[in-house]
């Protein structure tokens, strides 16, 4: 009981110093506005002198030698890549979301963000503090994106979008999303109320590039999105959003788990070496995002930063409904790795004690090998994208698959040295007594065994709690992706991942007392 209200103590205080130092820094930064405001003529002088003489980002002249920050698999991302290698000492750096470049930006870890036009004038509009330039980066053209092969879905939607454009849909969505501050909000794609007979078509975006695909209460919407639908209406066809990294939507259009690609795709030649494009639908450019020290805007409270991250428009759920995936993802895979990592365990005990199972014990350690040498993420998306590419598996059961796989494998040398550790002596003394193999081994050896490695185990039930965080790259909703979406909307880093963390440390804390309670009970009946 003493050690419970030590840990809850610790953790508790823990809490405390984290909120306090949160709403210090609001204090301080409120402090900081106020003085700032008084003094924000006289600076601004010298403030753009500063900014001349510390190199900054003021045009695209202006961009080699610089840090650059884009997403990765983008278009922006081949554009800059070419400054890398003309020797002027540029860095490009690569995030797997837009909203965490413009972060990084605001952080002073890179001098500037090249992105969509449209993304980059949300992010401005939502982060104080940043200006887009006036002069464009390049222009682009976007389509969606459709597998090898798949000519007849190409055609579809080509005349899906010619009957959409005449009709003056396509115009009025696009008004919606990106039009005049009367148009937006004012052309509301509705969905029609047709026959669907023609199946279902699954669309694969990146629900992080807004005004494009963004989530909004709960729900996947935006421009590309609208126009998918208006397409479903046309085809007959239901719609079935995955959302996922961008750089993954690629491969899994290649794989056949999802039929079309919609997440603002520029058309590009080396694209089209993978993938069929459709006819395009819109124009943009890729603009050029940089900080904007006279326009640091006020800082919300903390109070107002809780509001806005887990309050408004129900977003708590998002880290709820991912709860729930890693809590059933966790539970499976602990049940897979504990039943094959045991039995991997006696077969390899086997052989070594008596030299039997000598090709199982071959296959054991071959598989023992290969899982333990590469890293779980790799592991996932190889049976993920790979092993079942032909096979339509939910994305819950791949995971639950891939991480009990993992798992089974440190068991199983966990439990071996378990086994190992008991003494050979009382392994013969069960012989002695007239039991064979198996009884010695479930009725003496294994359970002294289990007694010795349970906070090997705990460690290792831990550590795969932990794991299934990489669940996101295959575009599954768990905890840690559903921190990610309140991040992407909030475009706050803090809090979101300071309650994901919190989380965690909570369950973490919850199975380690639980293995302790265990262990004593465990304890006891050996008196």
């Amino acid at each position: 009981m003493k050690k419970l209200k030590q840990r809850l103590l610790c953790f508790f205080a823990a809490a405390g110093f984290v909120l306090g130092a949160a709403a210090c820094g609001n204090a301080s930064n409120e402090a900081g506005e106020t003085n700032a405001a008084g003094s924000a003529t006289e600076t601004q002088a010298t403030e753009e002198a500063g900014n001349e003489a510390a190199g900054a980002v003021l045009s695209v002249d202006d961009l080699p030698g610089k840090r650059i920050g884009v997403q990765l698999g983008t278009t922006g991302d081949s554009y800059v890549s070419d400054y890398e290698s003309d020797g002027s000492g540029t860095a490009v750096e690569r995030y797997n979301k837009g909203a965490d470049a413009v972060q990084a930006l605001k952080q002073g870890k890179i001098d500037c963000v090249i992105i969509d036009e449209e993304p980059a004038l949300n992010f401005v509009e939502q982060n104080p503090g940043l200006r887009v330039l006036p002069e464009e980066f390049t222009l682009e053209d976007y389509a969606f994106v459709v597998g090898k092969g798949n000519d007849g879905l190409v055609e579809a939607v080509n005349a899906a979008l010619g009957e959409l454009g005449e009709e003056g849909v396509l115009d009025e969505i696009k008004k919606n999303y990106t039009g005049t501050e009367e148009e937006v909000g004012s052309y509301l794609y509705e969905k029609q109320d047709v026959e669907r007979s023609n199946g279902t078509l699954v669309v694969g975006t990146n629900a992080e590039f807004p005004p494009y695909e963004y989530y909004e209460n709960g729900s996947i919407t935006g421009l590309d999105m609208d126009i998918m639908q208006a397409v479903c209406d046309k085809l007959g066809m239901e719609m079935k959003i995955e959302d996922m990294a961008f750089d993954s939507i690629i491969p899994a259009i290649s794989t056949g788990k999802v039929d079309i690609g919609a997440a603002g795709f520029t058309v590009t030649e080396e694209r089209k070496k993978n993938v069929n494009f459709t006819d395009t639908y819109t124009t943009s450019k890729q603009v050029i995002i940089v900080a904007d020290a006279g326009n640091a805007g006020a800082k919300s409270s903390f109070a107002d930063k809780l509001y806005d991250n887990f309050v408004k428009e129900n977003r708590y759920l998002y880290l709820l409904k991912g709860l729930g995936s890693t809590l059933v993802i966790t539970i499976f895979a602990v049940m897979i790795g504990i039943v094959l990592g045991f039995l991997i365990a006696v077969v390899r005990t086997s052989h070594d004690r008596t030299g039997g199972f000598v090709i199982l014990n071959g296959i054991c350690r071959l598989y023992l090998t290969i899982v333990r040498g590469t890293p779980v993420m790799i592991q996932l998306l190889i049976i993920y994208y790979v092993i079942f590419q032909s096979v339509n598996v939910g994305k819950t059961l791949v995971a639950i698959i891939a991480f009990g796989l993992n798992s089974a494998a440190y068991v199983a040398e966990i439990v071996r040295s378990g086994i190992m550790a008991v003494d050979i002596g009382q392994f013969e003394a069960g012989r002695s007594l007239g039991l064979n193999y198996k009884q010695t081994m479930s009725a003496i050896v294994l359970p002294q065994a289990i007694k010795n490695i349970l906070p090997a185990l705990c460690n290792e039930f831990i550590s795969l709690l932990k794991e299934t965080s990489i669940s996101g790259y295959i575009g599954l909703m768990d905890l840690t992706k559903g921190g990610d979406i309140i991040r992407s909307i909030t475009y706050e880093a803090f809090l979101p991942l300071i309650v994901v963390a919190v989380v965690y440390l909570l369950m973490v804390m919850g199975l380690s007392r639980g293995v302790s309670v265990l262990e004593r009970r465990l304890r006891n009946n050996e008196r």
